[in-house]
């Protein structure tokens, strides 16, 4: 028996977790074993009952189960709360509370969805993209930090910083997905300009030693950014850090064409690990059965690759969904020409239905 928490959060959250749980309470009797999934409050919701956006009881339960699943949080309602009880700050919490260091976005172009992308076929085609960003670092948790009145003016200020500790966990998760996949690894960061890149180039050279089989290169993150749309394929793993990498997987996840495709893993070194898809809450289409769970589906089938070791029921929910999409099925996100229209539920019972074939 694995025991899941369930963090549905705000907005279209809860839809595309129930479908996600569909598939894998099917899955599970595919492969005989149990999953018993906890509901508990987080993001905006949890703020209205509990007056902040992570309560402790969600904390604790996390804490004690095998994973975390994750659906989103937000809404435009929220936004004119004091910043240290948006939504938002649940994130950066949960992650902090259960040392999620290492996130992993994978971008992958589907051949059924090619024409889905903005980007021409011939550059998108065959695109398949591990990012792995550092999570618990940066300038989103450096101190000091704050606004403050400097000469008479209101001044912001946000601390990047990483010890080399840090920077060599970081670094090996890396290089250890680099070895399972084409031991082609890319380190992003910007050590022409700024001395914590420099102390993460350092670093990384230096874990590199332990894994002599992989390639290592270096890219500066601006030039990143423009590769990754001129010529994605270029590249396979790619780490860097909390900021550049919150950015650029959210760029490279365009190459699939819709954020409803692409899920995500945050891995931690205490054992319990939270899955959750790249999108947001997406309020304005929330509650319509129009939002896209693919992306929720395949965070449950990493959660079953990476928490508990199941390479094949990982891999028969994503063959299920790639034959879903294979016959024509498509939700509105990326919705084309002579496809068939269905809604979130819908999209949820085919991809089930498939894999009990």
């Amino acid at each position: 028996m694995y025991n899941i928490t369930v963090v549905a959060g705000d907005g279209s959250g809860p839809e595309v977790i129930k479908e996600a749980e569909k598939v894998l309470n099917k899955t599970a009797e595919i492969f005989d074993f149990k999953l018993k999934f906890d509901d508990y409050l987080i993001g905006g919701i949890a703020y209205e009952k509990y007056g902040k956006p992570l309560p402790d009881d969600t904390v604790k339960a996390a804490k004690n189960s095998d994973a975390v699943m994750l659906g989103a949080v937000g809404d435009w309602k929220y936004d004119t709360l004091p910043p240290e009880v948006r939504p938002e700050k649940a994130l950066l919490g949960i992650r902090k509370e259960l040392n999620l260091f290492a996130n992993l976005r994978p971008a992958i172009v589907f051949e059924e969805l090619v024409s889905s992308s903005p980007l021409k076929p011939e550059i998108v085609s065959g695109v398949d993209i591990m990012i792995i960003r550092e999570l618990t670092g940066d300038v989103y948790f450096g101190k000091p930090k704050g606004v403050e009145t400097v000469n008479g003016k209101k001044t912001g200020f946000n601390n990047m910083i990483y010890n080399e500790d840090e920077v060599r966990r970081i670094a090996k998760i890396a290089f250890e997905t680099a070895m399972v996949r084409d031991k082609k690894l890319c380190s992003v960061d910007k050590a022409n300009v700024l001395d914590v890149s420099r102390l993460w180039r350092e670093v990384v050279i230096e874990t590199s030693k332990s894994y002599p089989e992989v390639e290592l290169t270096h890219m500066y993150v601006d030039n990143a950014a423009m590769q990754l749309i001129r010529a994605p394929k270029q590249f396979s793993t790619i780490v860097t850090g909390n900021i550049f990498g919150d950015i650029l997987s959210d760029e490279a996840s365009m190459l699939s064409g819709s954020l409803g495709l692409l899920p995500s893993a945050s891995l931690s070194d205490k054992g319990v690990s939270l899955y959750e898809p790249i999108h947001g809450s997406a309020p304005d289409i929330a509650g319509l059965d129009i939002v896209n769970p693919i992306a929720t589906i395949l965070s449950g089938a990493m959660m079953l690759k990476y928490s508990f070791k199941m390479d094949e029921a990982y891999k028969k929910i994503e063959k299920a969904v790639k034959d879903v999409l294979k016959e024509g099925y498509r939700t509105k996100d990326i919705m084309s020409e002579g496809k068939v229209l269905v809604g979130t539920k819908e999209m949820g019972n085919l991809i089930v239905n498939k894999l009990g074939e």
